[in-house]
């Protein structure tokens, strides 16, 4: 298994396979954002596939692929199968927006991928519309219709909490969520970015005990992916509700993940700079042994927690430039 200086063990990878998305969230990248990697410095699927296979043979055992959006890159179901079928990859997932979902969900469930998260920050069209940049809510909602019917499950649904833009819908969107049957997950904003450094975010303390309260949650027994969120469930245990909570009460002393960006960039953590190129080795024919040497070498450098209560002006790039 891999291990970092600290002791951790990183058992998870999340793969970016596109900087590109077709929304412009209000915390993720800037409406006028032209910054994208060209597509020549795009890792190929087969690059892809042998980092994760080196990963995988060195113990990774959850994979999640994501941008972006990673549904504006073509042929991402043939990523996914060829992931699928590494020896030792427990858990394929998939993080989307789901604007293109519907098209896609039974190609991408055949394929091999278990779960996915759809980022929805509001059930109100208007509100999403002033948060995505677009019409977006009937797009998103078709989505998360023909996940279910392709089978998925579970279905996490992501809500940035933002103080004064959907905080008086956090209770309606559990009520959704747990009629439903998806699993929420309430996020804190990161100040990733000159956009995520721009919104207010919400402590979810005061927003959990508001929970608890109207619907009775009790702390959450079975693992739910691996990720970050404390989980709390319904009292008969067919809904969860998720929090994560980077600012305040973050989780770096349990961190299990890296993630690999579109242009092959591993970073260690959102929230500092530590990061190794793999793309010059990938392109220079070095060994699978090499490759393996330089993915050990880059753990080491993960460091122990995040700067973001600190230095909250720090991270300069945006969410989308490291991967969701």
């Amino acid at each position: 298994m891999l291990s970092d200086r600290h002791g951790r063990t990183v058992d998870y990878l999340r793969v970016s396979v596109t900087d590109r998305c077709d929304l412009r969230c209000t915390y993720c990248m800037p409406q006028d954002y032209r910054g994208f990697e060209n597509p020549p410095d795009w890792l190929t699927y087969e690059e892809i596939e042998r980092v994760v296979a080196a990963f995988v043979r060195l113990g990774t055992r959850r994979v999640r692929l994501t941008g972006g959006e990673p549904l504006t890159r073509g042929g991402l179901a043939g990523l996914a199968a060829r992931l699928a079928a590494l020896p030792g990859l427990d858990d394929l997932s998939l993080s989307t927006n789901a604007t293109r979902l519907a098209r896609h969900a039974p190609a991408l469930r055949a394929a091999g991928i278990d779960r996915i998260n759809v980022s929805l920050d509001s059930l109100d069209r208007t509100c999403m519309a002033g948060i995505t940049g677009r019409d977006s809510l009937p797009a998103i909602l078709a989505g998360l219709a023909a996940a279910q019917e392709a089978g998925f499950d579970p279905i996490k649904i992501n809500m940035v909490a933002m103080k004064g833009v959907n905080e008086h819908e956090i209770e309606p969107m559990a009520a959704f969520c747990i009629e439903r049957g998806f699993i929420l997950r309430l996020i804190e904003v990161m100040p990733m970015g000159a956009t995520g450094q721009g919104t207010d975010w919400l402590p979810l303390g005061p927003v959990r005990e508001r929970l608890v309260e109207r619907f009775g949650l009790l702390p959450q027994a079975r693992e739910l992916g691996g990720g970050p969120a404390r989980y709390l469930a319904t009292p008969d245990g067919r809904a969860s509700i998720g929090f994560i909570t980077p600012l305040s009460q973050h989780f770096c002393a349990t961190c299990n993940r890296v993630r690999l960006a579109v242009d092959g960039t591993l970073y260690m953590c959102l929230g500092q700079e530590q990061s190794v190129p793999l793309r010059p080795l990938l392109r220079s024919g070095a060994s699978d042994a090499a490759l393996e040497a330089a993915i050990r070498a880059a753990i080491e450098l993960k460091p122990l927690q995040h700067d973001f209560n600190r230095q909250p002006g720090k991270i300069v790039r945006f969410m989308s430039q490291t991967g969701g």
